[in-house]
């Protein structure tokens, strides 16, 4: 994927920004209704997106009724469908291969993370955690 040109790349809290917004309108597509708040952190090659509030009403009454398990299962559903569109739009506003792509949910309170690995990343040379095999 070619890199987009300078001119036209969005700086500093307007990328975080737009990356929010495109997670927030895909999962709004996919679930019928989006989180109401969005968080985006980028640091070096990885990219965190945090989702408030972002349990659908239908989703809130399974929570109710004990069924928390299998509100995170269908979320987990709903993140593998989305996956191709949410890893293209954040490559399209980074210029940069998604390499790795993880989601989390959590019931009580309200929040989703949704975690981007990019290429080109810095490498993993130091500092070293002592025990863990480098291979």
């Amino acid at each position: 994927m070619p890199a987009p040109h300078a001119e036209h790349e969005p700086q500093g809290g307007q990328l975080g920004a737009a990356i929010s917004n495109a997670v927030v309108r895909l999962m709004a597509e996919y679930t019928g209704r989006g989180p109401t708040k969005a968080r985006t952190s980028i640091r070096d090659n990885v990219v965190l997106v945090v989702l408030q509030d972002t349990l659908t009403k239908g989703e809130r009454a399974l929570v109710r009724k004990g069924r928390e398990e299998k509100v995170i299962d269908l979320r987990g559903e709903f993140q593998a469908a989305m996956r191709d569109e949410v890893e293209t739009a954040i490559e399209e506003l980074t210029g940069r291969r998604v390499t790795a792509f993880m989601s989390a949910n959590h019931i009580d309170p309200d929040l989703a993370a949704e975690l981007f690995v990019l290429e080109g990343g810095p490498p993993f040379d130091k500092p070293r955690i002592e025990g863990v095999d480098e291979r």
